[in-house]
């Protein structure tokens, strides 16, 4: 079995319905992955294990979605120096609470942050390739490729 190269951790299994577009983005590239529900609040030395032994497993980019008080990215940033992504969750103040828990994080402990839900999600896992293909030339070819495609299909946009 490959060894993943991103761990995608969520707060809450209903946190799936989002991230599932990290998994779905990071599987269209190619990219080993691994999807956990682990939480900052309700399981924490759980996830600081997991996150502290995420290098020596071969991890490279940590994703931590979390919704409401969304401090799961900053547990994860705290414990291991590899590049850790935060997607904030839409809740109960439509993810306003969520992405200010997440980008807010205090100097010394950064954490990349995304867009609030899909875009995020989707975003976060892009991000990840293009750390990863840093040293990846193939990977590399794949984003570029992507990137092309988007292109394209704008400029072949057509209006009544």
């Amino acid at each position: 079995m490959p060894k993943p190269l991103v761990s995608i951790l969520m707060g809450s299994k209903s946190d799936w319905e989002t991230m599932q577009h990290t998994d779905a983005t990071l599987t269209q590239f190619g990219i080993d992955h691994e999807s956990r529900v682990l939480s900052a609040h309700r399981t924490p030395k759980a996830t600081t294990e997991f996150v502290t032994k995420a290098e020596s497993r071969g991890v490279e980019v940590v994703i931590a979605a979390a919704g409401g008080a969304a401090h799961l990215a900053g547990v994860c940033a705290a414990h291991t120096t590899l590049p850790v992504l935060g997607v904030p969750m839409t809740s109960s103040l439509n993810g306003l609470d969520s992405l200010l828990s997440t980008v807010q994080m205090p100097g010394g402990i950064p954490v990349g942050t995304l867009g609030i839900g899909k875009a995020g999600a989707t975003n976060a896992a892009l991000l990840a390739a293009a750390i990863l293909s840093l040293s990846r030339p193939g990977l590399k070819k794949k984003l570029q490729e992507y990137r092309r495609r988007q292109s394209d299909k704008i400029l072949g946009e057509k209006l009544p």
